[in-house]
């Protein structure tokens, strides 16, 4: 047919006016359900302190303390490199990477700050941990108001399970109150609900933000939390069905992200101690079918943690060093962008295994994304999904620090602002029009 000829059809408007009367529901239902990434920063770690050992100048302190441990077990890029992968490499990544992992170590070592009320918190009276929780609540007013909190930070309370939930209630109120008594409530807050097993425990944390809100005078829908995922029941329900899904449902709109918690999952599974790992094939059960549940709903997925610390002689950092480098490659691999960070040594192999990620996989994407752009045909024949997905990839890169705005603009002819157009959870139609 050439172009300018007639198109013959054969349905009226009326067909289109009555599927999309008929589907008017299920357009909104999917839009209410799936409104895809906000495109927003994800921290690529949480670091979890116990609340009481908080202090204003626990980030830094982490970053001196990760820091001493590359001066003492590898102190310069080759050495570095001989403790990631067992030999030195003598690779000039290795030197570059290697200087970002110290510079990152040095301005910025935690992204995402959690102090811990629940397992890292030992039981004491109450009014001790009313005064913690005062405490710390005013020490992060003061850092966000000077600009010096991390950018991420929060607390994770108690659960809300018939013994601790008055507790878990009261240190949350405590915390916030004294919070917003001191000024507005940092941009990046994090509330982390641990241990839930039961969508009923989600809405009801629903429930206590609405309740915080109108107590407090903040907008609606102002606080938001993540769900832990660390119980058999929030994985597969008594019927046999998955109920992550029910749980992300039960937070209308207002979960952040799932996180995995690697020990208590396990445990509950019977798994014995020795074989407790973010690599056990349980963890990738429970992880998948978070994955699954979170797909397109704009929560997050945080992988959980490695309890295998880089402590003692250089022989047994080493060791620590590659077991915990290799399950954070491992994660970003599987598309789990975030993890949990026990211990200060732990930052430097996480930085390196994230930078490698991104540093490895830009070129190729770089050069995929400019093809897909140009609609020139390559070795790959990537569709709208791919491009998404390879956006999705350099606006992460940049977010943590592993990419360049220059080069990525260079390398891929496309600005951060085109990025995240390509990168939407519903791109209009024809990935080239820029709208």
């Amino acid at each position: 047919m050439e172009h300018g000829d007639p198109v013959t059809t054969s349905l009226t408007t009326a067909v289109n006016v009555e599927l999309g009367t008929a589907l008017a529901a299920v357009d909104a239902e999917l839009a209410r359900r799936y409104p895809g990434d906000d495109g927003s920063r994800q921290p690529v770690h949480t670091v979890y302190v116990p609340a009481d050992r908080y202090t204003p100048d626990t980030p830094r302190e982490w970053g001196r303390a990760a820091l001493a441990l590359l001066d003492q077990h590898a102190p310069d890029a080759a050495a570095f490199a001989a403790a990631l992968h067992g030999e030195p490499r003598g690779l000039e990544e290795d030197e570059a990477l290697y200087a970002r992992v110290r510079a990152k170590l040095a301005e910025e070592p935690v992204e995402d700050l959690r102090l811990d009320f629940e397992d890292g918190f030992a039981p004491r009276p109450d009014a001790e941990e009313d005064a913690v929780a005062a405490r710390v609540a005013r020490q992060l007013a003061a850092e966000a108001a000077a600009g010096t909190a991390p950018p991420f930070v929060g607390i994770r309370c108690q659960s809300l399970e018939a013994q601790v939930r008055e507790r878990a209630i009261r240190t949350l109120d405590v915390f916030l109150s004294t919070l917003l008594a001191h000024g507005p409530l940092p941009a990046g807050l994090r509330l982390t609900l641990p241990k839930v097993s039961d969508a009923r425990q989600v809405a009801a944390m629903v429930r206590l933000c609405e309740a915080l809100e109108a107590a407090c005078g903040l907008p609606a829908g102002r606080l938001r939390f993540e769900i832990q995922i660390e119980t058999a029941q929030a994985v597969v329900g008594p019927d046999g069905t998955a109920t992550v899904a029910r749980l992300i449902d039960a937070a209308d709109g207002r979960a952040d992200g799932l996180h995995y918690g690697t020990f208590d999952y396990s445990a509950a599974l019977g798994i014995s101690a020795a074989h407790q790992a973010p690599d056990h094939p349980a963890a990738d059960h429970a992880k998948a079918v978070m994955q699954v549940a979170a797909a397109g709903t704009g929560v997050r997925l945080s992988d959980g943690s490695t309890n295998v610390l880089p402590v003692g002689p250089t022989a047994q950092v080493r060791h620590a060093w590659r077991t915990h480098h290799r399950l954070v490659g491992r994660a970003l691999a599987r598309g789990y962008y975030q993890g949990w960070d026990m211990h200060p040594g732990h930052l430097p192999t996480r930085y390196a295994a994230v930078h490698s990620f991104y540093r490895a996989g830009f070129a190729p994407a770089a050069h995929r994304l400019a093809a897909y752009e140009r609609g020139a045909e390559g070795e790959v024949l990537d569709e709208p999904a791919t491009a998404r997905a390879l956006a999705g990839f350099l606006l992460r890169g940049l977010a943590c620090g592993a990419l360049e705005r220059p080069e990525v603009v260079e390398g891929s002819g496309l600005t951060p602002e085109r990025l995240h157009q390509l990168a939407a959870p519903r791109p209009t139609r024809g990935h080239g029009d820029g709208t």
